[in-house]
Formats: C-alpha cells, sequence, structure tokens
C-alpha cells in the first residue's frame, strides 16, 4: 500500500520513510495535523509550502539557548529536505552479509553517476555513531534518483530486502532511544508505545544477541551436531544459559490502537522470536502480568517486573519539521500543553513496572521542554524524588553522536502565543490583572523553584538532538534508573489564584476529583471507570504500509486485587475504555473448561467488537505432537510443553505455536483476567494434505525452522553446498521429481530420491569460497509424488535469487502453467472459478502473488494475521 507520489518505486520508497509519518490517533473526530491523510495523495512540491511559522520560530528562539550563527544553521536545517535512512535488521551477521552488498554491488555503481553539473553522485553513508555502521543515510536529491539506472537495481534492492524483514526504513535519531537502553540477553523489556514497530525490532535483536552461536555451542555439547570449522571462541555460555542458549528473555511491544497493534505484528514476526508479545492496552495504565505463583510462598501472587522499559511516547511531533511539512502551518503550542499530563502518567506507570536497578528511556520527537525536562521532572517529583528516581550520565554512549544538554530553565508558550518563564509569573499575571489563568497551563509545566526536592535534578545529562547537528530529525532522550521502591504521590492540581477562572471558563473540580478516584481504584488493582480523552498522540517515527488514519482507542484493565510485594502500582489515566469486570483471581485449572475460558477472553473485547482468539497450550503427550515428535525424530532435548493454538477448543485445526517458557506462563496465567495479548510466539507447523497416512500431515514453518532445526533427526535433512544447485531450487517451484530428474539436482539428487515424502529440512551449508554465498540457511523442503518444492513465500524467493545471485529474472511456476491450462479446458460453465486447482498442490499457505493458489480461509485455528499483515502464502505440492 505504497502511496503514488512521482513514478518511481524509489522515490515512493523513501518518502514512505521520511515524509508519510502519522500522528498516534487523535480527540473526537481525528486530527488535521501530520501530513498526508487518507491513503494515496497526488506529488505535491514541498520547496512550494512555505516553510514559515510565527509562533514557532517566536518560541524556539527564545527557548532553545543557541548563538546567533548556530540559530541560522538551526532553521536552515528546519526547512531542508530530510535524508532518507534505514537500516539493516536481524542477528548481526546476517546484517553484515547484506550490508555487504550494498558496500560491493551497489555503492560502486552509484558513485560512477555524474550529475548535469558536473558533480558525482555519494553512495549511501553509513551513520557514524551505529554500531557496526548498520545504519546509512542517503542525501541524493530525488530528480537524480529518478534519471539515472543504477538507482533501479539499488531500489529492487531496498524494496526486495524491506519486504522480507532485512531492512527496517526509519529515521535516523528514532534509531538512538534502544542503543541506549543496555538491553542484554535475558532481560524482560516493555516497548510502551511501539507502533509500528522499528524500535521494538531493535530491542528484539538486543534480546537475542549472540543466540545463534550460544545453541551451536551447546548442541555440540550434547553431541547433537558437529563443530564449525571456524569456531568463535568469545561464545560466553555463561550469558543467558539457561535453557540450552536458547533465549530465556522477553519483549513485550504495546500500542493503545487495535489496528497498530497488528501494524506491531506484522513488522515483528518478520523476526520469527518465539520472545515476543504484542499486546493492546493505554500506556497511562497498563496491567500487571501475574506470573506463577512462588512455590516457597504460595500464598503470594508475583507480578512481572521489567529490567528495561522504552517510553517513547505520543508528542505534538514538532522534531519531524523536515518531513511532516504540514506542521509548520499547522503547529500550535496547544498541542504540546494538551500532552504533558499524559506523557507524565507514562512515565511514571513505566517507573512503576521497572525493576530496582532497571532503566526507563524516555523520548520524544518534539523540541518542547513541555513535553520533555518538564515531564521527567514531574514523573521524578511523583516517585519520590532524586532519592528513588535517577537520571543516568549517557554522555560517553555513542560518542560520535553530536548531541545537546537538556535545559535546567525554560519557558512555556500559551495557547495565545504568550511566553511564561515560571509559575510564579503566571499566578502574579492573574493577581494584577485579574484576568483568566492561561488555558492548559499547570505549574508542572515549569522548572520547580530552590525549595523543591527536584529543583537541582542534572537534567544535562538529558539529551537533545537538533536538525543542524547532524542533518536529522530533533529528539529528546532520557534514561532514568529506579534506585528503590516508591508509591507514587497523586497528580497535583493546578493551582490558580482565587479570583481566577480558567479561559474555557470550565469548573475542572468534577474531573479532577474523578482522576483522583480512579487513580486510588487502579493503585489498588481495581477496574477503573472512562475518562476523558486529551489531545493528539505524536507522528509515527517510522513508516510501514500508508494505512488510514486512526483514533488510539484507549483501554486498560487493572488486575486483581492481591496482596504482594511484587505488583506493580498503577496510576490513573485519562483516556480509557470501558472495562468489564473481571475476577479477583483467575481459575488456576486453565484449558479444563474451554467455554469458560473462551467467555473470559470475550469479555476483553474491545468496544470497537474486535476480538483476538485465545492462547492454549496443548499439554505434551497430545496425540498430535506425539506425532510431529515421531515423524521428525525430534530429540527428547526439545521441550514439548511449548505448544500452543489459537482457538477456544485448544486443538490443532490449522497452526501450531511455539513460545519461549515465559511467554507460556504469562499466557496461560494471564487468561480470562482482562489483558488484551493480540500476538505471542512463532508459527511452528502447518496443517498439511499428506500424501498417506505415513507422512505426518504438520509441516514445519520457515519461520520455526532455525529453532527446531538443531533437534531433527538425520532421516528428515537434505544437505546442500553447492551454489547453482540451490539457484535451481530457488529458481522453479514445484519441478518435476520423477524418473532421473534427480541427477539434475547435483549433490543432494540421490539424498532427495532416498528421502520420504512429506516436510524435511534443507541445510545449506555453502563451503565459503563465495562471498556472496556464504550464510548458512535452513529450509523447509516439500517432496511429493512427483515434485521436490522448496516452501518459501515468493517474496522470500525473489529476495534470496537478487541477494545470491543478482536475478531478478521472474520465479517459474510450470505446475500453475499446466494447472491453468487443464482448468481452462474444462471452465466451459463455471465462469466464477478464482482459484487454479494444482494437481501437485492442493494446499497452500501465505502467498503473495496473484498466479499462486491460497487455502481456503480456516476460522477454527486462524488468528487472523495473514490478513493484516498480507503475508506472503505459501504454495506446497503434496
Amino acid at each position: 500500500m505504497r502511496p503514488t507520489l512521482i513514478n518511481l518505486n524509489l522515490v515512493n520508497f523513501y518518502q514512505l520513510s521520511v515524509m508519510g509519518k502519522k500522528f498516534r490517533g487523535g480527540r473526537k473526530g481525528g486530527s488535521n495535523r501530520g501530513g498526508r491523510r487518507n491513503g494515496p495523495a497526488t506529488y505535491q512540491s514541498y520547496d512550494a509550502i512555505v516553510k514559515e511559522n510565527k509562533n514557532l520560530e517566536k518560541f524556539y528562539n527564545s527557548a532553545i539557548p543557541l548563538e546567533d550563527a548556530e540559530r541560522s544553521e538551526f532553521w536552515e536545517a528546519l526547512k531542508r529536505e530530510l535524508p532518507n535512512s534505514f537500516r539493516f535488521c536481524g542477528s548481526k551477521g546476517h546484517a553484515l552479509a547484506v550490508k555487504r552488498l550494498l558496500e560491493t554491488r551497489y555503492a560502486p555503481e552509484i558513485v560512477k553517476i555524474e550529475r548535469y553539473d558536473g558533480e558525482p553522485v555519494q553512495a549511501p553513508q553509513p551513520v557514524p555513531w551505529y554500531p557496526d555502521q548498520l545504519a546509512y543515510s542517503m542525501n541524493t536529491p530525488k530528480h537524480v534518483i529518478r534519471k539515472f539506472p543504477p538507482f533501479a537495481a539499488f531500489q529492487k534492492f531496498l524494496v526486495s530486502e524491506t519486504s522480507v524483514g532485512n531492512i527496517s526504513r526509519q529515521e535516523v535519531v528514532s534509531m538512538i532511544p534502544p542503543l541506549l537502553m543496555d538491553v542484554e540477553p535475558g532481560m524482560t523489556v516493555l516497548d510502551m508505545c511501539a507502533a509500528p514497530g522499528s524500535k521494538a525490532a531493535q530491542l528484539l535483536e538486543m534480546v537475542h544477541a549472540g543466540e545463534e552461536a550460544r545453541i551451536r555451542k551447546f548442541m555440540q555439547s550434547f553431541g547433537e551436531t558437529k563443530p564449525q570449522a571456524v569456531e568463535d571462541d568469545s561464545i560466553d555460555l555463561s550469558v543467558d544459559a539457561g535453557d540450552d542458549g536458547r533465549a530465556t528473555g522477553l519483549l513485550i511491544a504495546n500500542d493503545a490502537d487495535y489496528k497498530r497493534s497488528h501494524m506491531l505484528v506484522h513488522q515483528l514476526k518478520r523476526l520469527a522470536s518465539p520472545n515476543i508479545l504484542v499486546t493492546n492496552h493505554d500506556a497511562t495504565l497498563y496491567p500487571a502480568i501475574k506470573l506463577p505463583r512462588d512455590p516457597d510462598h504460595p500464598e503470594k501472587g508475583q507480578y512481572l517486573r521489567f529490567d528495561r522499559i522504552l517510553a517513547d511516547v505520543p508528542c505534538s511531533g514538532d522534531g519531524t519539521l523536515r518531513k511532516n511539512v504540514n506542521l509548520w502551518k499547522d503547529w500550535q503550542p496547544g498541542n504540546a500543553l494538551g500532552l504533558h499530563v499524559t506523557q507524565v502518567r507514562i512515565l511514571v506507570r513505566a517507573l512503576q513496572m521497572l525493576k530496582v536497578g532497571g532503566r526507563v528511556v524516555y523520548s520524544t520527537c518534539s523540541m518542547n521542554p513541555v513535553e520533555n525536562e518538564a515531564v521527567v521532572v514531574s514523573a521524578i517529583e511523583r516517585c519520590g524524588g532524586p532519592d528513588k528516581i535517577g537520571i543516568v550520565d549517557c554522555k560517553d554512549r555513542l560518542p560520535l553522536l553530536k548531541r545537546s544538554p537538556g535545559m535546567h530553565q525554560w519557558q512555556i508558550m500559551d495557547k495565545s502565543g504568550r511566553v511564561w518563564s515560571s509559575w510564579e509569573e503566571v499566578q502574579q499575571h492573574v493577581l494584577t490583572t485579574e484576568g483568566p489563568m492561561p488555558s492548559k497551563l499547570s505549574d508542572t509545566m515549569f522548572a520547580r523553584p530552590d525549595t523543591s526536592d527536584c529543583s537541582a535534578l542534572p537534567l544535562d545529562r538529558c539529551m537533545r538532538v537538533y536538525a543542524h547537528q547532524q542533518d536529522t530529525g530533533g529528539f529528546f532522550i532520557t534514561v532514568l534508573e529506579k534506585k528503590e521502591e516508591f508509591k507514587a504521590k497523586p497528580e497535583t492540581k493546578a493551582r490558580a489564584p482565587n479570583n481566577a477562572t480558567t479561559t474555557n471558563g470550565v469548573d475542572n473540580t468534577e474531573q479532577e476529583t474523578k482522576v483522583e478516584v480512579e487513580e486510588e481504584k487502579a493503585a489498588m488493582g481495581e477496574p477503573t471507570d472512562v475518562l476523558p480523552t486529551v489531545g493528539p498522540k505524536r507522528p509515527l517515527d517510522e513508516d510501514v504500509e500508508t494505512q488510514p488514519e486512526v483514533k488510539r482507542q484507549k483501554t486498560a484493565e487493572p488486575e486483581s486485587n492481591e496482596k504482594s510485594e511484587a505488583q506493580p502500582e498503577a496510576v490513573a489515566e485519562p483516556e480509557q475504555a470501558p472495562l468489564e469486570k473481571n475476577t479477583e483471581e483467575p481459575n488456576p485449572e486453565t484449558g479444563a473448561k474451554p467455554k469458560n475460558n473462551t467467555q473470559a477472553d470475550r469479555k476483553v473485547k474491545p468496544s470497537d467488537g474486535n476480538y483476538e482468539e485465545p492462547f492454549k497450550y496443548l499439554p505434551p503427550d497430545h496425540p498430535v505432537i506425539k506425532d510431529i515428535q515421531s515423524f521428525y525424530k525430534v530429540s527428547s532435548r526439545f521441550p514439548a510443553d511449548r505448544f500452543m493454538v489459537r482457538n477456544a477448543m485448544g486443538e490443532p485445526a490449522k497452526a501450531i505455536y511455539y513460545t519461549s517458557s515465559l511467554l507460556r506462563d504469562i499466557l496461560v496465567e494471564n487468561e480470562g483476567r482482562g489483558v488484551k495479548f493480540v500476538h505471542g510466539g512463532v508459527k511452528m507447523f502447518m496443517k498439511q494434505d499428506a500424501p498417506s497416512a505415513e507422512v505426518c500431515r504438520w509441516r514445519i514453518q520457515s519461520e520455526g525452522m532455525p529453532i527446531i532445526e538443531g533437534y531433527v533427526g538425520p532421516d528428515r535433512v537434505v544437505r546442500l553446498t553447492n551454489k547453482e544447485t540451490f539457484h535451481t531450487l530457488l529458481k522453479e517451484m514445484f519441478p518435476k521429481f520423477i524418473d532421473d530428474d534427480w541427477k539434475k539436482l547435483n549433490e543432494i539428487g540421490e539424498r532427495a530420491k532416498e528421502i520420504g515424502m512429506g516436510c524435511c529440512l534443507l541445510v545449506v551449508e555453502p563451503d565459503g569460497s563465495d562471498p556472496d554465498f556464504s550464510e548458512r540457511m535452513v529450509l523447509p523442503l516439500w517432496k511429493s509424488f512427483h515434485s521436490l518444492n522448496l516452501m518459501l513465500p515468493k517474496e522470500d524467493r525473489s529476495a534470496m535469487l537478487l541477494r545470491v545471485f543478482n536475478d531478478t529474472s521472474p520465479v517459474i511456476n510450470r505446475t500453475l502453467k499446466d494447472s491453468a491450462k487443464k482448468e481452462a479446458e474444462a471452465a466451459n460453465a463455471d465462469s466464477e472459478t478464482k482459484d487454479e486447482v494444482m494437481e501437485d498442490a492442493p494446499a497452500a499457505e501465505e502467498v503473495n502473488g496473484k498466479d499462486e493458489a491460497t487455502e481456503p480461509h480456516n476460522e477454527a485455528d486462524d488468528d487472523g494475521e495473514d490478513a493484516v499483515e498480507g503475508g506472503a502464502k505459501l504454495s506446497v505440492a503434496v
């Protein structure tokens, strides 16, 4: 769903990245801020837009302390178009391999281009401060991109690798917050406002750091695999070693809008992690996640505390002026004022859920101190002051990143455009003029007086990044550390002089009382009532497929009221959907009564009618699990108690998922408690029509292959070493495999002829002599009576052909052509037939191309994700 801006896909690709950021919801009726709206838009020259705003320039000329020369650079940078940027994703080894193609195949051709003015064209440049230089920025003008053929090849590479998740389109400054979180393997991490998911993807990569090497080492120690030719002596098996090298950490990615939470699923499923949960809750009142009881203290409930939390909060987004150019005319000081309270509540809630010694990274794409330093001070003040919460000094982190320190004193502009330096100045003005209190202003927005415990906070440890410093957008980042447990103080009310009234003439006493009551209920773990919404959300910092603007639906479900020191508090929230009443304790026998459990899950259905199927775990002795273990000769070392399905009956119908142990505990313990889980785990097995009773009807899904491959017996493994053999399997779908066809497959031909029918593992093990063919891969292969098919989505095939062979020709699907011919001959009376009947491929899964067979939708065990992500469906021959 890429908007047609001009007639070049590369420009579409980049303009999606840097020009199409959307706001996260807004007031009822939507928001008129945030750039293009509602789908495709015609191309517009942004040079024609007048990049001026009197109040904006007045405020930041006085609010940001810059010398005159630097101030000119500041405004000039904000008026220039933002460079395009992207990041290589996945494990470090894989990311470096894809990056090498940019450096060796595409960059040398790009720099050969000479512009009309005689100047050479600059290839994409690595971002100097990003680790391993895995992030790139590109400043090439669009008219150059349109004109020269080398960019067409580069464009195909970018689009292809982005479609399969190897490249993330992400603004440079939005990559900073995850890098400051110090996430280590084994940690529990929460991203509170995660959509569309690029920062969450960074965090997930950190959770899995070193996992492949650790698993390989463990497997060798058990005698399950042979040693590698070149061993990495730097592998530390003591790091996250509790599960045979598998990652034990957790990332929960949350978003308050249901549709955007599915956008998260689309982004994060590409990383195939069994350690990811996606939830759909309001960040200001995120529910406590229940854990299994401690056997030594069964009387106490246990709740999840996080090692790291990212609070990349909704904001006014004026740091994105370079790409959201409509902000030049739409910017108003009230945008930021209306979000201050919500931002404080999100940060306070984050600090409550944090472990002692844990860290919260707070960030915005705003330059306004009311959304930045003022929020940090207010949150620390509510959480007990500097004795409880500290600001971490990050000056030694990312040393090549240019930044400015946070402010100790700042100014606030009210809705009328008047600038104020302190709360005392506001009060004095109201008393002397007997005029109205400026709307939306409160004492928490200003720097604290010397009498406050928070007056001397080291706010210079906060990080401000301005557009002119390294040709980026604007951003604010702060790292906070929790020193001790605390009980959050209630929100302070705006204290106006006795003779003052607000500019809108509304008495807020009743509303403030309501907030106070709901805050107390939330802190006690009781259900809360709906409160009014406040303000729009900040723009997206990364863009994916453009979708219609949606309002963030705020919902929250606090937990049961259990006396436990481990249960985090919750703070009151001004934006919630009506809540269903839930029981004080969940039924410990989850799965014993499917109807009851299903009913409990249906109660958490949001008011807009969205519904997620429940998560039901299969017992290790389930007949389907036993059949899978027998057919694939799965090692007993692979856990059999982590498989689950997505349907109320708890029986395998279409897909079987695999999760980490911690995810299983969370999903089981919180069933029926009102926690809205949208996605979790990895699709490990998909049901498949089998040619005979001896063939297992459950094939291994490509995304689950790296997790289970080391535990599958050698009887179901085919090993490939020849590059041309791999090219043959990629190029042709459902190649005929009868008579002497096996001889065409070189080193795997004889093995493929002997192996039994059904799903098997193709282990690609290059000898390392060809740099383009050097990565070890494990892919699903399906053998039928008449064909041997590599079971990959069409887009994955195309991406591998381009990456390994620089082959851009279309994939061949002879079976589909034969089937179409037969169907045409027999279609005299059936003009409405839409799906081709494939003689050698009766079932299919995840196909994007229009010429692919598709499988009928099975609602019994379909989580609905395919429709959301538009994912490719796999064609499988039987």
